[in-house]
């Protein structure tokens, strides 16, 4: 296990990942960088010193914090993943940058129109927030509905609003 941080304008992050690619994104939502040590150490005690996997993701988590589109063409160990909500999350995958997609779109999408709340369970687990972009799907008439990486429902509003923004949407893509 390896872990790197990653700092931005609104704090401190951290992305963890293993042999098989990465496992969880903290989000610098309203934890201390002492905090978030505290939180890797408890949740991952094997975890030492950084990857180049970890590094990689840092370095475009702090990127994308900074307000640049960026595409996470990373690994993600899928071994703690339901088949479904690996078929969800690839589809959250493919939303773009800025966009949003309701919960019910996403099922229909995927030939389950009535699976609009597997679909939110599947969100509600996402270990790895903004590389799998579960903000960008949202309630059926646009609304904010949960959100449950760290800071709730006003980080998932930060978030969008930030990737909405003209001079952000339209930049290039880093890799």
């Amino acid at each position: 296990m390896y872990y790197s941080l990653f700092t931005s304008a609104i704090g401190t992050g951290a992305v963890v990942a293993g042999a098989e690619g990465l496992l969880e994104v903290f989000l610098p939502f309203g934890e201390t960088k002492e905090t978030l040590l505290n939180q890797l150490a408890a949740r991952y005690p094997s975890a030492a010193g950084e990857s180049s996997l970890t590094r990689k993701a840092a370095d475009l988590l702090a990127a994308y914090f900074a307000g640049v589109p960026v595409a996470f063409d990373l690994p993600i160990d899928r071994r703690g993943f339901t088949p479904f909500q690996w078929e969800v999350y690839t589809a959250v995958l493919a939303i773009p940058y800025g966009d949003v997609k309701s919960y019910s779109r996403v099922a229909a999408e995927l030939g389950r129109p009535r699976a609009a709340r597997g679909i939110g369970g599947a969100m509600a687990r996402n270990p790895l927030p903004i590389i799998i972009p579960c903000h960008r799907v949202v309630g059926k008439s646009g609304g904010m509905t949960g959100y449950s990486a760290a800071g709730g429902v006003e980080s998932k509003r930060w978030l969008l609003e930030m990737e909405q923004r003209p001079e952000r949407k339209n930049r290039t893509k880093t890799r």
